[in-house]
């Protein structure tokens, strides 16, 4: 077996950033020698460990700033250059915004028509505690010692025991320390998922931001031999409803246990038990469709395992902008491929005469179903089944509701190209596609390019801040307007 070379000290001056949001330099003195560096940015000169090689980069750690970017600032959190959550506290965020309105215009200027211009990024205000939902990972080492946090970044499952976290609210801080407290009380096991053995996986935390409403579940095993017992359960309770308080006058508390059922061969089967408090908790998102247009408020029950957008405020300018770009003329039918909970198709409902949302899990349904209900929309439609066979039966009872604009927001990889296909044969005169991996969705972009469609808008919206991550909004359109 080839042996590894140990880390070789060197030093580095960052020029640019990879997708990943790390920096990128070459070596002092070696021209070709090209190496990512987390937790840095262009101006930084460094010392850092070089380690191996990976599609003609080397990777490395940092050990010494030697002279600090003119840009970079101050880190806010005791974690940063540790914690997997945020890697961009060291920039300032205006050239955070900066970064990403420079990428999405290389991604998509080679396919956009001259004079069309794309529009400023839409900033995130504040760009701090906007989270409304966490995820945290149970871990403990060979000593047996507690771990629950986040991952440690470049680690390989390390979890850091978290006291701080300026993404969310300090609330879910307390949620963790009281889980941590909870857990030193027991002797409950971390889950480890090679030998299958041990309980505890993951605590979910979420909070509405314009109700109140707080949530909190933990995941588990599904190895009977680690089953929680009743006391387990009533002390955890007790915990949670004491670091939950206080709560905003006419806001709730829902605590849920989640089993997770894996057997080889299979797929992953999840079990949801009500602790305490509903079963859901409600949020609220004001969407303005256009400037001369009142805003309108509509309500949303978001179960425990949903997904729901995770800043609300960004959510809220991400879809009042994709309204306000879409221009729905009344008498409009209008799809929502993949639709989830609901959510975009609720929002553009009160200016189509029909949407169809079409979402495959039965659980996600329901939900749709129930949100559409509870803002007495009469005119939303949720279909359960993959979009094929779906799109096959309305073809064949309902030809009559085939769709004037699609809408898409799927899943970072983007659209399949059996997806793809079934958009193009729909033939809808606009295509809205929202997208949380701009890259994928530009290479989607060429395929629908080719099939007789152009950009007529492109917003990018900053919804992770002090992250590389961003949503952007693409409008597509046939030559017939709607």
């Amino acid at each position: 077996m080839r042996k590894r070379n140990p880390p070789r000290p060197a030093e580095v001056s960052i020029t640019s950033l990879s997708k990943k949001g790390n920096g990128i330099g070459v070596v002092e003195g070696e021209t070709e020698r090209f190496v990512e560096v987390p937790f840095s940015m262009p101006g930084d000169k460094l010392r850092i460990l070089m380690h191996r090689k990976r599609s003609g980069v080397y990777g490395s750690s940092l050990e010494e700033i030697l002279t600090p970017s003119p840009d970079r600032v101050e880190a806010r959190c005791v974690h940063f250059a540790m914690c997997g959550g945020c890697r961009w506290q060291h920039i300032p965020y205006a050239k955070q915004l900066e970064i990403k309105q420079e990428l999405i215009t290389k991604l998509f200027l080679p396919h956009i028509v001259p004079g069309l211009s794309i529009d400023s990024i839409i900033p995130c205000d504040p760009p701090w505690e906007y989270r409304n939902k966490m995820e945290f990972t149970f871990s403990s080492d060979a000593a047996g010692k507690h771990y629950l946090g986040l991952i440690i970044d470049g680690s390989r499952g390390k979890v850091l025991n978290l006291t701080e976290c300026h993404l969310t609210h300090p609330w879910f801080i307390d949620a963790l320390k009281a889980t941590r407290q909870w857990w030193g009380e027991t002797n409950l096991a971390a889950y480890h998922p090679h030998s299958n053995k041990g309980s505890l996986r993951t605590l979910t935390v979420r909070e509405s931001l314009r109700t109140g409403d707080r949530l909190i579940m933990l995941t588990v095993s599904g190895n009977a031999d680690y089953a929680l017992q009743k006391q387990h359960l009533e002390s955890l309770t007790a915990f949670l409803r004491d670091a939950a308080e206080p709560l905003t006058p006419g806001s709730q508390l829902s605590i849920f246990l989640r089993i997770q059922q894996i057997a080889k061969g299979t797929a992953t089967n999840f079990y949801e038990i009500l602790l305490y408090g509903p079963d859901h908790i409600d949020e609220r998102l004001t969407i303005k469709p256009a400037a001369n247009e009142e805003a309108t408020s509509l309500t949303f029950a978001v179960s425990p395992s949903a997904f729901f957008q995770p800043n609300t405020r960004q959510a809220e300018k991400l879809y009042s902008r994709a309204l306000q770009l879409l221009d729905i003329r009344k008498g409009c039918v209008v799809y929502d491929l993949y639709c989830g909970t609901g959510t975009l198709g609720i929002c553009v409902a009160q200016h189509a005469k029909q949407v169809i949302g079409i979402e495959i899990s039965p659980e996600s349904s329901l939900d749709a179903r129930t949100n559409a209900a509870a803002n007495g929309l009469k005119n939303v439609t949720i279909l359960t089944g993959s979009v094929r066979d779906v799109i096959t039966r309305i073809r064949q009872e309902q030809s009559h509701l085939l769709p004037d604009i699609v809408m898409v927001d799927p899943p970072r990889i983007g659209l399949d190209e059996e997806t793809i296909k079934h958009l193009i044969d729909l033939n809808p005169e606009k295509i809205l596609y929202i997208s949380c991996n701009p890259t994928t969705q530009a290479e989607n972009i060429v395929a629908l390019k080719a099939a007789g469609y152009q950009i007529t808008a492109i917003q990018p919206v900053d919804q992770f801040p002090h992250t590389v991550h961003i949503e952007n909004i693409v409008v597509l359109k046939r030559n017939v307007v709607c």
